[in-house]
């Protein structure tokens, strides 16, 4: 939700939210403090993930400054959801990171449910615990397996790409030795 915010990482922890109706039992969000436990079984940095059961989703927003600012203090550096978030500006001042698919007015009859479970946001399937990384362009999972090599493919990649803009830029630039060049990338 903020574009100049920096990339965040960190481990999922995962729940899902109904907003459009009450729940069938008990009341709303304030009757789910055991979901903060469940949040502190996951690893720091922690991101929240949030998929919305609504049809569509959306309906509420269940988190607003109120709640980034009781997940930051459960070491959580973000929020991710495919339904909405609430009250942006005061937010934006926590450095809270957002990934919402929608804005809304009201927290309706948010209540969450089934915590530490996997979700499926944006078509992007995440498991508690799992290591995200996000920024203006979206979320990702980054398996465990390959976490540690990321960064050091992350800079050839970026050293690589550089070089072909460079070049491109150049009087040195032809269509014939940019082929070559993209050959050496297979």
């Amino acid at each position: 939700m903020f574009e100049d915010a920096p990339p965040l990482v960190g481990y999922a922890a995962t729940a899902r939210l109904r907003a459009g109706e009450p729940p069938m039992s008990g009341r709303i969000y304030h009757d789910r403090t055991e979901w903060w436990n469940s949040i502190l079984q996951i690893p720091e940095p922690r991101i929240v993930v949030l998929q919305d059961m609504d049809e569509p989703p959306g309906v509420g927003a269940f988190l607003g400054d109120m709640h980034a600012a009781i997940l930051q203090g459960l070491g959580c550096v973000g929020y991710v959801t495919n339904g909405a978030v609430r009250e942006l500006p005061r937010i934006r001042g926590l450095d809270f990171q957002l990934f919402a698919g929608s804005v809304a007015v009201s927290h309706a009859y948010a209540h969450i449910f089934d915590f530490g479970h996997a979700v499926k946001i944006g078509g992007l399937e995440v498991m508690s615990s799992d290591l995200l990384h996000g920024d203006r362009h979206g979320i990702l999972t980054i398996p465990a397996e390959i976490a540690a090599k990321v960064p050091e493919v992350a800079a050839r990649l970026q050293q690589t790409a550089q070089r072909i803009i460079d070049f491109c830029r150049s009087k040195e630039f032809s269509v014939s030795q940019l082929r070559s060049m993209m050959r050496e990338l297979n």
